[in-house]
């Protein structure tokens, strides 16, 4: 059985970032080398050197929504915040909800907008088991289009205790983010740059895109004592034929997968369950934890990750225990910057 005392580390506040670096590109990136048990400290400017020929960069182009939502109780007036999950097919909304006293079904919350101004009035449906909330927004106005109107910009808690500024609007969302539906960003991803991609695929690197709408699941800790114990959130997710053929193409012409956040390496391994990758439309439950095969990529970038999640579990199976242990105490000691706005490592085959 796996403890979750493995998974825990110490972590100076000091290095927790609480803002990006000013050229996205300039973050550090720590190469980890599995073939030859080696740390190095690049920058991720430096991945068109670091990267191969022939290699296939795999991102994941979803598209953070402004899911935050504040507004009030219309009959009490008493403060209500809201965290707008997802929409389902009837164009009902799935809601985590935080204000004094108990809601009650078919109350309504008026949502305010800037200046604390009574906008839009969002009626609770019902409270399911795990305390979210179904919820109808009494408005004709498309769900993403009022998202960004009214939403605030979902950043996590250690930074700046979730309170965003208005630059935080494009500084988390990646470059080349296109689906909405992620309430949390796939930060691998923040650090590149149009010109840096452009530069990736000019030295022959080929640059293929998957879907898969980050939910708050992702970053919880684990709560039970063991991984096993684990009960896997749920994440939608889609690769289409043509970016499998590609990706497929590089694989046989001797390049490497490099899947860009454990969003991207989640996908790809579901997709790739039975062995063979395959287009995939759906949810995704996978848990990829010690002992696993990877069938799917062959390297990975990704953030530093918060103690005793499943984020760091996967990058832990897919580095290898010790190495990413010792990846993380030298970047400790380096003094590289943590978490959502922090730096990067990649870790190569």
């Amino acid at each position: 059985m796996s403890t979750l005392d493995q998974y825990d580390y110490d972590l100076p506040k000091e290095l927790i970032a609480q803002s990006p670096v000013h050229c996205r590109s300039d973050a550090r990136l720590l190469v980890v080398n599995r073939g030859e048990d080696t740390i190095s400290h690049r920058y991720v400017r430096d991945l068109p050197e670091v990267l191969q020929e022939g290699d296939c960069l795999v991102v994941n182009d979803t598209r953070v929504v402004a899911a935050r939502l504040v507004g009030y109780r219309t009959e009490t007036g008493g403060h209500w915040e809201g965290l707008f999950l997802q929409k389902d097919d009837s164009g009902h909304w799935l809601l985590m909800c935080k204000t004094r006293g108990k809601l009650t079904a078919g109350e309504t919350i008026t949502l305010t907008g800037d200046g604390s101004k009574a906008d839009v009035l969002l009626r609770l449906l019902a409270k399911q088991s795990d305390g979210t909330w179904v919820a109808q927004p009494e408005t004709d106005e498309e769900t993403y289009e009022l998202l960004d109107r009214l939403g605030r910009v979902p950043l996590p808690p250690y930074i700046r205790k979730g309170e965003m500024t208005s630059a935080d609007r494009q500084r988390y969302q990646t470059v080349y983010a296109h689906e909405p539906g992620s309430v949390a960003a796939p930060t691998a991803g923040l650090h590149f740059t149009e010109p840096l991609l452009a530069e990736i695929e000019q030295r022959g690197v080929e640059l293929c895109r998957l879907t898969l709408h980050v939910g708050l699941g992702t970053f919880k800790p684990i709560a039970s004592d063991s991984l096993e114990g684990h009960e896997m959130h749920s994440e939608w997710g889609h690769i289409d034929p043509q970016t499998v053929e590609r990706i497929t193409q590089c694989r046989r012409r001797g390049g490497r997968v490099v899947a860009v956040g454990t969003t991207s390496v989640r996908l790809l391994e579901t997709a790739a369950s039975d062995g063979t990758l395959k287009p995939f439309s759906g949810e995704t439950d996978l848990f990829i934890r010690p002992p696993y095969e990877f069938k799917a990529i062959d390297a990975m970038m990704t953030n530093f990750h918060l103690p005793r999640t499943t984020l760091l579990v996967l990058v832990r199976a897919f580095g290898g225990d010790e190495l990413i242990r010792r990846a993380y105490e030298e970047a400790v000691r380096e003094e590289y910057r943590f978490y959502s706005y922090g730096d990067s490592m990649l870790i190569l085959p």
